[in-house]
């Protein structure tokens, strides 16, 4: 009975870790090629399942009205990245960080506020596909299906991207972008364009886990503030500008966050920043991140 009770504070880690790798792989990804923390990232999570819960109040009553939304709030977070970068953002790259991070903040306040325009302040929410209903019993604990297929999900992601980045020329420049930007652009390559695909797959990979946590999270006003502070945590953990260090990351901040609550209720939360300033002070690049030069 313990080890089942223990197995299901597992389970609920690694699907915090999953949603919250999702969301913070394009913080990460951003970071390690445009070098700059788009603090707006939770913005665009938080609109991504505002979104989603529109499409869904649009077609409803239909029962699978769930995952056109999920694909509708991506594909337009995703476009909102692409006008925000080549609009705005672009012009910024050569600038100090404080102005950088200050326009990623504007971009918070005003999106936040305009959210709140469009769908008022109180809580939304969006029922679980009927297909994913049901759970799954496995050593004896109850997985819901939902949880098991954003495991799942997640998961292929994340192989997905690790083949791309490796095993694909695509992946290689990005690569190159992040070690060394003006060596690239010397060679010929559209520097200018590959930050605007970085960053538009980073507002997707947002919109889309906004979508997905819609039935397993309420839809709130300063749930954008909330995810960003844990993202960064788990960037800071596995390293900013690490794709495996994010995923290494989210897995220890989900398994913190599960456990500390059962050993430690009052202190759960603090357990998880007292992790992440043990490893500021050991490694300050993080786990498996490299020293900036």
């Amino acid at each position: 009975m313990e080890l089942q009770f223990i197995f299901s504070q597992f389970l609920s880690g690694l699907t915090t870790a999953i949603f919250l790798f999702l969301i913070a792989s394009g913080l990460s990804l951003v970071f390690g090629v445009l070098r700059v923390l788009n603090f707006a990232h939770g913005t665009f999570y938080m609109l991504g399942a505002y979104i989603a819960w529109q499409v869904v109040h649009w077609l409803s009553p239909s029962k699978e009205a769930f995952w056109p939304a999920a694909l509708l709030a991506a594909g337009a977070i995703a476009v909102l990245g692409l006008l925000v970068e080549r609009l705005m953002f672009r012009y910024l790259y050569d600038k100090e960080e404080l102005y950088q991070l200050l326009f990623t903040y504007a971009l918070v306040l005003i999106l936040g506020d305009a959210a709140k325009i469009v769908w008022g302040t109180e809580q939304l929410s969006v029922t679980r596909p009927p297909v994913l209903e049901g759970s799954l019993r496995v050593m004896g604990t109850l997985i819901p299906e939902y949880n098991l297929f954003v495991m799942i999900l997640g998961s292929a992601i994340a192989v997905g991207f690790w083949v791309i980045l490796t095993r694909t020329g695509v992946g290689r420049m990005i690569r190159a972008a992040a070690m060394d930007r003006e060596m690239l652009g010397a060679l010929g390559a559209n520097v200018g364009w590959l930050y605007t695909g970085v960053f538009v797959v980073s507002s997707f990979l947002a919109g889309l886990s906004g979508a997905l946590v819609t039935p397993i999270k309420a839809i709130v006003p300063g749930m954008d503030v909330e995810i960003i502070v844990e993202a960064f945590i788990v960037v800071v953990i596995g390293g900013l500008g690490s794709f495996w260090g994010t995923f290494l990351g989210a897995l220890i901040y989900g398994q913190v966050l599960s456990f500390g609550i059962l050993i430690f209720p009052r202190f759960s939360i603090f357990s998880v920043f007292a992790l992440m300033a043990v490893i500021l002070i050991v490694r300050p690049w993080g786990l498996l991140g490299r020293p900036l030069r």
